[in-house]
């Protein structure tokens, strides 16, 4: 496929300014629908568990302490981030020696799958402990699934744009990943809102991974479809594909790796606690219904994923610093005020989740091409894959127990320090990186 990865921007114009960004290519534009939707199919399976936290709390838990179930499962959330790593460094290894294509329809593949088992897994009232243990499972295969996925996504859709409009192709993986999000929070909304508690709780909240699993395999017939980018096309016809990637990454380019690490604190911990669990943050903390809470949240994602790609717009013309500062600085700052203004009523949660994630948005248009930009080819699914992994098992998997553990214990108010201290650190980091927008890319 000629996807253009290595098209120039072309000479200054006769008045001294930049030319105009390039036009993407017919071929461009289909590598980056096939790229999103497949990541957004499978990111449906992976929200839903957060959004049915309570439900699954009930369903796979005893039932005898509501708060030590909730937090089992929130647990559970948290030991899925412990495969993300194992899952980065064997499936972004996979990828950069067998190509992108492989490593992403492996991974749709694996999520869906493990969707399908938890919509069919017996309660606990009916089996006992293999319940949980069975949801454990399923977790850790997901967990293993989104930890090849970001590496090789990312990769293609980089790869798949021309000059000058990188960070705009980036920015689809996140609006994949929010979309999906997007997508888990309107089956929430539909289920919370037009069936009863007790059809919610025997049969509603399966429908929904069962939904989840069908779109995954859509997701797969869709990836099977595309041809791989040109960049590993090169890299293999040259026989550059490294046989370790893993290795090749942390001995050839460690501090790229560890300035991936630091790219991700403050954008994973916000994205975990302002995109997915928020709503039932909400819910426990102000006792505002379920179901308001995850309308506020659907309205707020359409706004989110329509903004992305300007945001990367943006990031293309004035640079990936500033943008991300602006994201960091923003929560350094305003963490306090936010959390402080979250109440019960549909008004403060919407504003406290608009504003939040407005400012995610600085992160989440850039992370996809910073992370490929620290790179060549052939380690760079696993360059992007292994530290960011790591970063977000550490400071995303954890959000949410932490969040409810401090609401458990009442230390709520101690969370804008939490989350105003990993800003700060990352804010560093954008501001000491050295700035890639026009950097050579292959």
């Amino acid at each position: 496929m000629n996807t253009g990865s290595a098209t120039p921007a072309g000479p200054l114009r006769e008045d001294g300014a930049a030319p105009a960004a390039p036009r993407l290519s017919r071929a461009q534009h289909k590598a980056i629908v096939a790229g999103t939707i497949g990541n957004t199919v499978e990111w449906v399976d992976w929200a839903l568990y957060s959004i049915f936290a309570k439900i699954i709390a009930d369903e796979f838990f005893s039932k005898s302490d509501g708060a030590v179930a909730l937090l089992s499962t929130l647990a559970v959330f948290a030991v899925g981030f412990v495969m993300r790593p194992v899952g980065a460094a064997v499936l972004g290894a996979y990828a950069d020696r067998h190509g992108r294509k492989k490593g992403m329809t492996l991974t749709v593949g694996l999520m869906a799958g493990a969707g399908f088992v938890i919509a069919i897994t017996p309660s606990y009232d009916s089996v006992g402990i293999v319940s949980p243990l069975i949801l454990l499972f399923s977790r850790l295969v997901q967990g293993f699934s989104a930890g090849g996925e970001f590496g090789s996504s990312s990769a293609f859709l980089v790869e798949s744009a021309a000059r000058g409009r990188r960070a705009f192709a980036g920015s689809w993986q996140q609006v994949s990943v929010a979309g999906g999000v997007l997508v888990a929070s309107l089956l929430g909304t539909l289920a919370t809102s037009t069936l009863s508690d007790d059809a919610l709780h025997s049969w509603g909240w399966r429908v929904a991974f069962i939904l989840g699993g069908l779109l995954g395999l859509v997701g797969l017939w869709l990836r099977i479809s595309v041809a791989d980018t040109d960049s590993f096309a090169q890299v293999q016809g040259a026989g550059r594909t490294r046989a370790n990637p893993v290795k090749a990454m942390f001995v050839e380019h460690p501090a790229a790796a560890l300035r991936v690490a630091g790219i991700t604190v403050a954008g994973t911990l916000t994205y975990y606690i302002w995109v997915n669990y928020l709503p039932t943050y909400a819910n426990l903390t102000t006792g505002i219904p379920l179901k308001t809470a995850l309308l506020s949240q659907t309205l707020c994602l359409v706004v989110f994923v329509i903004a992305l790609p300007l945001v990367g717009v943006v990031s293309d013309r004035v640079g990936r610093k500033p943008t991300m500062a602006a994201f960091a600085g923003g929560f350094t700052v305003l963490a306090w005020p936010l959390l402080h203004l979250l109440g019960n009523s549909f008004l403060s949660l919407f504003l406290v989740q608009l504003i939040g994630m407005l400012l995610i948005l600085g992160y989440s248009a850039n992370c996809a091409v910073i992370m490929a930009e620290q790179f060549p080819p052939e380690v760079r699914a696993t360059g992007i894959a292994l530290p960011y992994a790591l970063a977000v098992a550490i400071f995303g998997g954890t959000a949410p127990y932490l969040t409810t553990w401090l609401h458990e214990s009442g230390h709520s108010d101690l969370l804008w320090v939490y989350v105003s201290a990993a800003s700060l650190i990352s804010l560093v980091v954008y501001l000491t990186m050295p700035e890639t927008k026009d950097k050579e890319f292959s």
